[in-house]
């Protein structure tokens, strides 16, 4: 489509969310032609910005019936013509008109003054009576959009010209509302907005806001459960925010309590788990055996159960349950079978021994320059009393020797 927009009928700019430096746009008047006074738009008569993209949509929509079907009334007033043309050209190309203005009017980068009859940004945005930061907002928009093919270069513009212009849908693919959009911060937030599917304008939004944000967890739950799964997704890539994550639960006695309770809850589904996806089970003792058909039944409807909970459904006594189940289902296993029983008493006396070697082995005097310092009567007592067990283990077993060994031959 092709917009004209005459100098003097020049709509406002969209209300942007912005700190409050930013002034209303107010185009500059056509020279000779003084701005009419009744031109000016309130706060809160601003066109729309680019957050009412679905009004836009559908106003798109009726302006080419409405258009198309019957023309405007000749007795209305002027100033309320002027406004309903500028609105639909707003609604039909949102941001467009405006930075078309730009693109004609400010002299692109590497141009002198001599070149070309149009001004720098800051000329422009004095002359508009807002920053030179907006200006080049638009200014940025377009020069990106021109290198996609989307819109003719600035070179291609002259001041005053029209050409055809984008849907008002295509706008804010390419504008940044804000300041920070522009940094390498507000690049990634835009981007990862991009990808979430919404407009970039809101996250930026909400990072500008961290206070903001803080209220939204603290008062509404669903709220925080976005931000914990949003969470948990960077702590995969983030290793200081681990790092630091892990720090405050250890530095906080109530996660740690959870933390525990969910860690153990996640060991005795692993141990049930391990039943029905491998076959075979462990012992009290530590010994690995092939679970019987009704224990591994059993532990597969337990861990069906598990799996239908909910995200927001406690496992912890289900997992209890389930654990509980198949240690008894292990241990009556073991006591049905008098081959394995034996292995198991030999296996946990076995598993005792290598546990008091290690400790015994750790009860040396390398490093104390002078036993009177650390020497207690109690301690020789343990060490006497602990003598004597062993005394009796190896008598114990030397009687059980030549019975063995007869067995054997």
């Amino acid at each position: 489509m092709t917009v004209a927009i005459a100098p003097s009928e020049a709509a406002v700019p969209p209300a942007e969310e912005t700190s409050g430096d930013e002034e209303f746009w107010v185009e500059p008047p056509a020279s000779g032609d003084a701005a009419p006074s009744g031109d000016a738009v309130p706060s809160g008569d601003a066109a729309p910005s680019g957050d009412a993209a679905s009004m836009e949509d559908s106003a798109s929509a009726e302006d080419s019936a409405s258009t198309q079907g019957s023309a405007p009334a000749s007795d209305v007033p002027e100033p309320v013509a002027r406004d309903a043309r500028e609105f639909g050209v707003y609604a039909r190309t949102g941001g467009w008109a405006f930075a078309l203005k730009v693109a004609r009017s400010v002299r692109p980068g590497g141009q002198s003054a001599e070149e070309t009859p149009k001004v720098s940004a800051k000329e422009f945005a004095a002359l508009a009576g807002c920053s030179a930061e907006r200006v080049m907002r638009y200014y940025k928009a377009w020069d990106k959009a021109a290198d996609d093919g989307i819109v003719p270069h600035f070179e291609v513009l002259v001041p005053g010209g029209d050409i055809e212009l984008p849907d008002a849908d295509v706008w804010l693919s390419y504008y940044a509302s804000r300041s920070s959009a522009a940094s390498e911060r507000g690049t990634a937030i835009a981007a990862a907005a991009q990808a979430e599917g919404i407009r970039p304008t809101k996250a930026l939004e909400v990072a500008e806001n961290p206070t903001a944000l803080r209220a939204a967890i603290l008062a509404d739950p669903s709220t925080a459960q976005a931000a914990r799964a949003a969470l948990l997704d960077r702590l995969k890539e983030d290793p200081a925010l681990q790092t630091e994550l892990a720090r405050d639960i250890a530095r906080t006695d109530e996660l740690k309590k959870a933390v525990a309770t969910e860690t153990r809850a996640a060991d005795r589904i692993g141990y049930v788990r391990q039943i029905v996806e491998n076959g075979q089970v462990k012992t009290p003792a530590g010994q690995t055996i092939d679970a019987p058909a009704e224990l591994r039944a059993e532990a597969e409807r337990h861990l069906s159960l598990i799996d239908e909970l909910d995200d927001d459904e406690e496992a912890g006594q289900w997992a209890t349950d389930a654990y509980d189940t198949v240690k008894d289902l292990v241990a009556q296993t073991v006591a049905a079978d008098p081959e394995l029983r034996l292995q198991e008493r030999r296996t946990k006396f076995y598993s005792s021994l290598q546990k008091a070697t290690r400790v015994f082995e750790e009860l040396t005097f390398d490093d104390v320059d002078d036993l009177d310092t650390i020497y207690e009567d109690d301690m020789l007592q343990r060490l006497e009393e602990l003598q004597q067990a062993i005394t009796m283990c190896i008598t114990t077993l030397r009687k059980a020797a030549p019975a063995a060994e007869s067995a054997e031959s």
